[in-house]
Formats: structure tokens, C-alpha cells, sequence
């Protein structure tokens, strides 16, 4: 009787494994969902990198200032890198032109201010139509007070490697030639965002 049902017991267990065997991998291959095989491209998002060596040669040189841009004065960013890189000028002159913009206007496009004009002085820049930078109309035109800047910077010899400070104030002539200087690390890091934007 032992080998009997031993027998039994040994047939049952076989049954239940060949089942296992069998109807294992189906059900588990039923109960995966199926995936679709195609092939998928991979997409670079990033884009390249701005040398941030060449955006500030010279490092900062005193206290840097700071502001938070709205709508008005990022789009103004993107017009004075825009005029930058149709004037084939590099990231750096567009450092100089921001934080040029930023000491004269904080980056607004204004027009005259009444009695708190600083005589005729107008847009980005702050350049004045009785200086020769253009007319009101002209100057208050983002890519056209900036492609005159630039023009300006051209002419100054060594700007790519002089400080910051120094190259804009030879083109601005201002009564404060050092407070450009405060703006070069947020100019850079403007610069660095939304140059290959």
C-alpha cells in the first residue's frame, strides 16, 4: 500500500509540475500587456552650451547688483541678443550691451520722462537725438539702439578683453563710469539663458 499510494502521490506531484511548466509561461505571457516594438529616436533637448570664460574675461569687479525681470524686460534681452547676433558681434558684446541697459534703463525701452529726463536721452540705452544716436523714433527701437551701441563698441580697441565697465563707458560718455560694473554677472547669466534660446 506504501507503493501504491506513493505512486499516487508521485504522479499527482508530476501532473501539478509539467502543469506549472505548461501553463506557467502562458499566463504569465497572457498577463504582460503586450508593448509595442517600434524603434524610438532619441531627441537632444539640450542645446549648446555659452562659454561662460567668455562672457566674463575679467571676472566682476566690485558689488553686483541684481532685479527681477517681467515680460517687457526679458523680451528686451532677447531683442538686444537678437540685434547682437545680426551685427556678427559674440556673447560678450551682448554682456556689455545688458548691462549697459541695465545701468541706463533697468532694461526698459523708455521714452521721454518730463522734467526726470536726463535731458533728450530715450530707450534702452538712454541715447540722446542731440548727441547723434538717431531720432526718438529710431532710438526707441530695441534693435536699432542696440545695433547703434554695438556699433559704438566696435570702435573701441581691445573691448572683447577690457573690463566691462571700461568698454561701455568709452561708447555712453556717462557721469558714473564705474556703475556698469554691477550688472556684469547678471548680463552674463542673461546672456548665458537665452543666447542659444
Amino acid at each position: 500500500m506504501n507503493t501504491i499510494m506513493r505512486k499516487s502521490v508521485l504522479g499527482i506531484a508530476g501532473l501539478a509540475f509539467a502543469g506549472g511548466v505548461i501553463g506557467g509561461p502562458v499566463a504569465a505571457h497572457a498577463a504582460t500587456p503586450a508593448v509595442d516594438a517600434k524603434p524610438v529616436a532619441v531627441v537632444q533637448a539640450d542645446k549648446p552650451a555659452v562659454d561662460k570664460g567668455k562672457l566674463m574675461p575679467n571676472g566682476t569687479h566690485g558689488t553686483q547688483s541684481r532685479i527681477n525681470l517681467d515680460d517687457e524686460q526679458t523680451a528686451n534681452v532677447k531683442a538686444i541678443i537678437a540685434a547682437t547676433k545680426k551685427s556678427d558681434m559674440n556673447e560678450r558684446a551682448a554682456v556689455i550691451s545688458i548691462a549697459t541697459s541695465l545701468q541706463e534703463s533697468k532694461l526698459h525701452n523708455l521714452g521721454h520722462l518730463g522734467d526726470a529726463n536726463d535731458h533728450d536721452s530715450l530707450g534702452l540705452f538712454q541715447q540722446r537725438p542731440t548727441s547723434g544716436w538717431g531720432t526718438p523714433e529710431q532710438i526707441t527701437d530695441p534693435q536699432y539702439s542696440t545695433t547703434a551701441f554695438l556699433k559704438g563698441l566696435k570702435q573701441v580697441d581691445g573691448w572683447q578683453d577690457m573690463p566691462l565697465t571700461d568698454a561701455a563707458q568709452t561708447v555712453q560718455v556717462s557721469a558714473y563710469p564705474d556703475a556698469y560694473a554691477q550688472w556684469e554677472q547678471q548680463a552674463a547669466d542673461l546672456v548665458a539663458q537665452y543666447w542659444n534660446s
